[in-house]
């Protein structure tokens, strides 16, 4: 068996261009939020309430897209080329079908958003901002399959460069389209939903380019073109990411649904959802993005049944994001006014941040915990079981415990956030407890 040290070089080598990656996503929110914050309030807290929708459907999205890794990671550590490039056509078939889903979904939704309770003077920012958000997600739906692909095949550090040359045409198109720079147009927050679209559609045009004329995926070009259409693929391919998509989607819901509840509090405490929301994103990319690594490894190690690495694999994974969760909530927690002024200089907004900051703190070990065992669970494809554990722990304890502390017991913000560690700590116990009983079972039967 590998040493637990040579497992925690090699994941910080697959892991650090996706951290870097999916920082680079939390800076594509971050830098929205931050400009808009600074645009103003009224901005910053509709900006909160479309990405808090947005980002349940876009976890969703993502996690279905993630039955890819487990596909193309066994298939790849077996040399078996034409069936990665099969994968990849088959995933994005069903991506694409599922955007088509999730758009047609959302533009009902969008009737409806003057029934959600949200403060009325903010509809006339939610309304367009809103629909070029809806507009950008297909493209980051077929981003999300190739993702996946790179990542499955050990090329992590692809999706970081093209995830941070995005976020850089964000950035300039930010500064360009929210303030209206040179010749264009002072467009507000809807300037920075137009810019978070266009990089969007950047990634994705980046990513066909290289795999029809780089030499790298000359080996997956022939499974690609000449795989058809495989039925059976595709079905595998949804019954794994059906299951991790609704897991994820369960728990982010359990954040993002609380931003209705923080919306009938008022505007500043909507606007400090999002403050904290970004805060907390950047722990828990850090942690996803150990976690991926730890699903990549785990994956090629299923692939030629060697079990006793891919326990060593996980475990190594959650010691990492433990230090990281340590370092990162302790640093957060010392520097949290420096912090909040970064975001916006709203006096009222900064405080009901401050008074969410020991919740924050007080989840970082089950966040991390949940991640690396649900991910552990992605590489060895035991996945259905996450369903049942995702819906005990974000449904039936997150938001009722959101709702009784934070409305009905009258503690505010903090009250809201405060059922985050209990549904946290829950979901990682329980995916642990299968990732141990899977393993050691299939040990012993000397699978």
């Amino acid at each position: 068996m590998i040493s637990y040290k040579k497992h925690v070089l090699a994941l910080i080598s697959l892991g650090f261009p996706i951290v870097v990656g999916q920082i680079g996503t939390i800076v594509q929110g971050l830098a929205d939020t931050v400009m808009t914050g600074q645009y103003s309030a009224q901005a910053l807290a509709a900006a909160g309430f479309v990405n808090n929708v947005m980002l349940l459907i876009l976890i969703l999205a993502m996690g279905y897209s993630y039955g890819l890794t487990p596909v193309v990671g066994a298939f790849h550590a077996q040399k078996n080329y034409f069936e990665v490039g099969r994968s990849l056509r088959c995933s994005l078939q069903t991506n694409g079908i599922l955007a088509l889903v999730l758009v047609s979904f959302l533009s009902v939704l969008y009737f409806l958003l003057d029934k959600m309770g949200q403060p009325e003077e903010l509809l006339p920012l939610i309304r367009p901002y809103y629909l070029v958000i809806l507009a950008s997600l297909p493209f980051q739906i077929l981003f999300n399959a190739f993702k996946q692909f790179t990542d499955g095949i050990g090329k992590t550090q692809i999706a970081m460069w093209i995830m941070l040359g995005a976020n850089v045409f964000n950035i300039i198109g930010n500064a360009v389209l929210i303030y209206g720079l040179g010749p264009f147009p002072e467009l507000g927050l809807f300037g920075a939903g137009v810019s978070t679209c266009l990089s969007r559609i950047f990634m994705l045009l980046i990513m066909f380019g290289l795999l029809y004329f780089h030499k790298n995926f000359s080996l997956y070009r022939e499974g690609f073109h000449k795989g058809g259409h495989n039925g059976a693929l595709r079905m595998q391919l949804h019954r794994l990411g059906l299951p991790i998509a609704l897991q994820m989607g369960m728990e982010t819901a359990s954040f993002s649904l609380t931003a209705i509840m923080q919306g009938w509090i008022g505007s500043s405490a909507l606007a400090a959802h999002q403050v904290m929301t970004n805060i907390s994103s950047l722990c828990y990319m850090i942690y996803y993005g150990i976690g991926a690594a730890v699903a990549i490894r785990v994956s090629h190690y299923t692939g030629i049944h060697d079990w006793k690495n891919v326990r060593a694999t996980a475990f190594s994974g959650y010691r990492m994001i433990l230090v990281s969760g340590i370092v990162l909530s302790g640093s957060i927690y010392t520097f949290s006014d420096t912090i909040c002024a970064f975001f916006t200089p709203d006096e009222a907004v900064n405080a009901i941040v401050l008074s969410m900051l020991l919740p924050f703190v007080l989840y970082q070990f089950g966040d991390g915990l949940q991640i690396n065992f649900a991910n552990a669970l992605r590489g060895i494809s035991d996945v259905k079981p996450m369903m049942r554990y995702a819906f005990i722990s974000y449904i039936l304890i997150s938001l009722p415990l959101s709702y009784i502390l934070g409305i009905g017991f009258q503690w505010g913000s903090a009250g809201i956030w405060m059922a985050f560690p209990v549904a946290l700590t829950v979901a990682g116990m329980l995916f642990y407890w299968r990732f141990n009983k899977q393993t050691q079972k299939r040990i012993q039967a000397g699978l």
